[in-house]
């Protein structure tokens, strides 16, 4: 299990490796093009369920932490998924893995 970790907040969101690298590459995206936006993501009930949504901006320190020592392949669409959400008004939600033939939706 990974760690997000956004600004010097103590708060950490823990997301498994292989969500936390797309979302890796598609925040780093965003920002190096200085695209602000939001990301909102849910608590689960395990964490008393609820969601949160912050703003990223790249003057804002970020990290990305990752738990195992391997790259994992990257699925392009799930990528291409996760930046149309976060240039959508609902900005960047966790999305499902899709599977390499499945279509790219956009609102």
């Amino acid at each position: 299990m990974g760690k997000f970790i956004y600004n010097s907040s103590p708060r950490e969101i823990e997301i498994d490796d292989r969500t936390l690298a797309h979302l890796r590459v598609a925040i780093l995206n965003k920002l190096r093009r200085s695209e602000s936006f939001a990301m909102t993501w849910e608590h689960g009930v395990e964490n008393g369920s609820g969601r949160t949504t912050m703003w990223l901006h790249e003057s804002v320190p970020l990290q990305f932490v990752f738990s195992g020592n391997r790259q994992p392949t990257l699925n392009r669409l799930w990528i291409e998924q996760l930046l149309l959400a976060a240039n959508s008004t609902a900005g960047l939600v966790f999305v499902p893995e899709p599977t390499e033939n499945e279509p790219i939706e956009s609102d």
